[in-house]
């Protein structure tokens, strides 16, 4: 199972951008075991409407296409605890963290960004990598 992160997503979406990268992000989010939480769905839409300067009814279409093709993960209290603790022990930043946990929650093998730190293995389960390396 794979969980890829905001920026994964947004390749996959604004091709204008780097067609390389477009191209794997396209590969990566198309595959049969993507995960997904409700924070990527309002961070790609935040990125594709300031970024890609992105209308309001493709924002709304691409919702409509996630809540259709994916379970959105949401977090709950205890998932801030733990995202806490995975600052405290590995440093991510707020969000990261909270991308780390909704990972592990779903399950997730790998973990697709290309601003984490590549090969780093969370928990013992969740194995960051960069797909444009």
């Amino acid at each position: 199972m794979n969980f890829p992160d905001t920026n994964i997503w947004i390749y996959g979406f604004l091709s204008d951008q780097d067609f390389r990268k477009h191209l794997i992000s396209k590969e990566i989010t198309s595959r049969d075991d993507v995960l997904v939480s409700q924070q990527v769905v309002a961070e790609v839409c935040n990125a594709l409407i300031r970024k890609g300067k992105v209308p309001e009814s493709r924002i709304r279409k691409i919702i409509s296409e996630f809540k259709e093709n994916y379970h959105l993960f949401a977090l709950d209290t205890e998932n801030y605890i733990e995202a806490s603790l995975l600052r405290e022990r590995y440093n991510f930043s707020h969000w990261d963290s909270l991308l780390i946990v909704a990972a592990l929650e779903l399950g997730a093998t790998i973990f697709y960004s290309e601003d984490m730190q590549d090969g780093l293995v969370v928990n013992g389960a969740l194995t960051i990598r960069n797909p444009f390396k």
